[in-house]
């Protein structure tokens, strides 16, 4: 009994555990209830990483049951495949989406208007525009002759216009917007300032911040995957997600000019590891960044024969090193590659052009970069051997004492037994005339030379 009272006198009381109980209960609920904003970025044109991007922050959203995901956007347009990729995951997403056109001076141009149409809400900071959103093969397309002689819209023509119409008019309507305005987006590339696009009801809201963005949209009135939704956002906490490696590494390889860098370190590093067999590291960083660019060619707009003309460059300046033209070759070479590059990358698609300064500078860099790299090979093959029996026959050695039959000379930077059918004087120059095992026979500089001239 004496030892049963000890313990209960040791005994925490348990009304002392409740105050602690109640306050780890209440931070669970306050931090559960705390509402969740996901913001994601597109910034400049949209392509395959753009696509990944936004259906991977999406997710994440929906996982972690987010009140809102906000797309904060800049961009000029980008291709349609990826645009439809995103408006298709937006439609389905079970987590209400916003489009914030932002920073001043930003705008949603071309598929940056379909995007920012699909999202539940649509907003804009002042001085930014959004529209332009005909298609850019409506706008390179071929166009024939009508019975009049004048130039009619091709039949593909008007297939990309009406399925382009009929898909933005689709998405306003589907959340209550100006549809009228989104189809002359699309057939006469109408453009709207934000003010502009919130009086004609393109648009939801205007705001100038982020802050002042999510103080507006509190308690607006959604429809989200079929069901009504009132958005809470007063004291919501943004979470910026980032994209992981993997889409960040695609969005390098991405842009145009990163791909024509790397599609020529490739065939240099290769052609590099052919004329110099066993270097490996040339070899081996050149089928990485070929195989990388292959890749990216497979998420880029690109004109086939452009890389095909690349291809032709490359080859007029190898020609050049091999059977020089006075730099007949190299010029043509270099131009085939500058008007290459340029076709290649020349499909109008916003964001995705590239630099003719660049596609120059690079070309002039590498073509004299290529030339002097297959000359100097060339002329380390026509130097012969520079180890082996080879190399030291004809090698010219030195005396290291005074011998009349025998004696000892050095030869790349070692002591040799050599023999000489003349008398030698110490550091007597020593023509090497043949190598028996391990004995040199030689003959002095001065004979060999007199010989040479009889």
């Amino acid at each position: 009994m004496e030892v049963h009272g000890r313990l209960c006198r040791r005994t925490f009381p348990i009304p002392a555990l409740l105050p602690l109980l109640l306050t780890l209960i209440w931070s669970a609920f306050s931090t559960a209830a705390e509402t969740n904003v996901i913001e994601l970025e597109i910034d400049g044109a949209i392509g395959v990483a753009t696509a990944e991007y936004l259906s991977s922050g999406i997710e994440h959203a929906e996982d972690s049951g987010a009140e809102l995901v906000i797309i904060t956007m800049d961009t000029p347009g980008g291709l349609m495949k990826p645009m439809r990729e995103i408006v298709q995951v937006i439609l389905a997403s079970t987590v209400p989406v916003a489009t914030y056109v932002t920073p001043a001076g930003a705008r949603a141009d071309s598929a940056g208007t379909y995007i920012l149409l699909a999202c539940h809400v649509a907003a804009m900071t002042p001085t930014t525009h959004l529209g332009a959103a005909t298609p850019v093969p409506l706008v390179n397309g071929a166009a024939e002759d009508d019975e009049d002689g004048e130039k009619a819209d091709s039949a593909m023509d008007r297939k990309v216009m009406n399925d382009a119409v009929s898909y933005i008019r689709g998405l306003a309507e589907r959340h209550g917007r100006n549809a009228d305005w989104a189809e002359s987006a699309v057939t006469e590339a109408a453009t709207l300032t934000a003010a502009e696009a919130l009086e004609q009801n393109v648009i939801d809201f205007v705001a100038s911040d982020r802050e002042e963005l999510l103080t507006l949209i509190n308690g607006h009135e959604i429809e989200v995957a079929g069901k009504t939704h009132v958005l809470s956002t007063s004291d919501a906490e943004i979470e910026v997600f980032k994209p992981n490696w993997r889409i960040r590494l695609l969005t390098v390889i991405s842009n145009p000019e990163i791909v024509l860098l790397l599609g020529l370190i490739g065939l240099y590093g290769l052609m590099y590891e052919g004329w110099n067999p066993g270097a490996i590291v040339p070899g081996v960083v050149g089928a990485i960044c070929l195989l990388l660019a292959a890749y990216a060619l497979q998420v880029l707009p690109v004109n086939y024969a452009g890389l095909a003309l690349i291809l032709v460059g490359v080859a007029l300046m190898v020609a050049e090193a091999f059977a020089p033209s006075f730099g007949a070759l190299g010029l043509g070479g270099t131009v085939a590659f500058v008007f290459g590059s340029i076709i290649m990358f020349d499909s109008g698609v916003p964001g995705f052009g590239i630099s003719y300064a660049f596609v120059i500078g690079l070309g002039l860099i590498f073509a004299a970069l290529l030339i002097w790299l297959i000359s100097f090979l060339l002329k380390l093959r026509r130097r012969g051997a520079v180890s082996g029996r080879e190399s030291i026959v004809g090698g010219t050695a030195t005396a290291m004492e005074d011998f009349s039959a025998t004696g000892m000379v050095w030869l790349e930077g070692e002591a040799w037994h050599a023999r000489s059918p003349n008398p030698v004087t110490k550091d007597e120059q020593l023509i090497v005339t043949r190598l028996d095992g391990l004995t040199l026979d030689v003959e002095p500089v001065a004979k060999s030379e007199a010989l040479a001239a009889d």
